[in-house]
């Protein structure tokens, strides 16, 4: 429903990009033969564990959960001067985050994940089993 959605109210001659989350739910076959039918539909996989992507999750479903999902707003100003004032009552007292992961770590992972897609680019793709 939301594809269609935007598909209905999003000028039809522009390309639509959608970031996503690196989820099975696009391998479905449902999903596949739609966004066959729908080529202006691009979408963009985040990187599987991607802790920065995560902290921006994060943030995303706590602006919604304390502020907007019980919210009334009758104009997008109005919902826009509420995600201010939360982010504003938010940085009043911050909470930095904590990597757990040294940096070694993280560009080793990033490594690991490059190679395999270079491995798939070239079309020496691996089994599932070995990822």
């Amino acid at each position: 429903r939301f594809l269609k959605t935007i598909d209905r109210v999003v000028a039809k001659g522009l390309d639509l990009h959608l970031i996503c989350d690196n989820y099975a739910t696009h391998k479905t076959p449902e999903v596949k033969a739609w966004l066959a039918k729908h080529p202006r539909f691009k979408l963009h996989f985040t990187p599987t564990s991607a802790s920065w992507i995560n902290l921006v999750e994060r943030l995303f479903a706590e602006i919604t959960r304390q502020r907007i999902r019980r919210g009334v707003f009758k104009s997008v100003e109005e919902l826009k001067a509420a995600i201010a004032e939360w982010i504003a009552c938010r940085n009043a007292t911050p909470k930095p985050f904590k990597w757990t992961k040294t940096a070694d770590t993280i560009i080793a992972k990033n490594r690991r994940g490059r190679a395999i897609l270079d491995t798939v680019k070239s079309g020496n793709q691996p089994l599932e089993s070995e990822h």
